[in-house]
């Protein structure tokens, strides 16, 4: 059996003495003024949590969270592989078909995901990062968590049952296991 509150076991104590009655509206009633003190606490401190995550959602916004964009320079995107947290990185090639494809997926994870920054680079932009990263099958996308690469997903490997295609859902999935996003927010494509 667990145990009774301390402040539900003093009010049953007190009232066992006054009355034997045991009038459960009054109960609560008495319990409900004595926990006044507890429950204004309890909302400050909800208050507080909430103005936190308001500040960190604009924040996140300011920092082109919730996007898909572009990179052109790949200075600017070895600056924020190491700024940001959780970061995906789509190198591709704009004329491929599976790279449009791949592009697709992570705008729409991207719009979902407002803790992990979504960018691509086109390969012609990113030449030194072609080497020192080791991309050589577009499309290629790479994670990273605190500036370290995590993970990469080499063309649609690993993603879905079918080689050609793979859901939204399925890629969401393959970067969950690889830690760069939070929780799951896809419900269907």
């Amino acid at each position: 059996m667990a145990a009774i509150d301390p402040r539900v076991a003093q009010v049953l104590d007190s009232r066992r003495t006054e009355h034997d009655s045991d009038d459960e509206d009054a109960l609560i009633a008495e319990l409900e003024e004595d926990d006044d003190g507890a429950f204004s606490a309890l909302r400050e401190k909800r208050l507080e949590q909430l103005h936190a995550e308001v500040s960190r959602a604009k924040l996140m916004k300011e920092t082109l969270h919730g996007t898909y964009m572009e990179i052109k320079d790949e200075r600017q995107l070895m600056d924020i592989t190491t700024s940001t947290k959780l970061c995906v990185v789509h190198f591709m090639k704009p004329d491929f078909n599976r790279c449009r494809i791949m592009d697709e997926k992570l705008k729409v994870l991207a719009e979902k995901h407002f803790d992990t920054r979504f960018v691509n680079i086109n390969v012609e932009n990113a030449p030194f990062l072609v080497v020192k990263l080791n991309v050589k099958v577009l499309p290629c996308v790479l994670t990273f968590k605190d500036g370290v690469s995590s993970d990469r997903i080499i063309g649609f490997e690993g993603i879905g049952w079918k080689p050609d295609s793979f859901t939204t859902s399925e890629l969401e999935a393959r970067l969950l296991a690889s830690g760069v996003l939070l929780r799951p927010k896809m419900t269907d494509d």
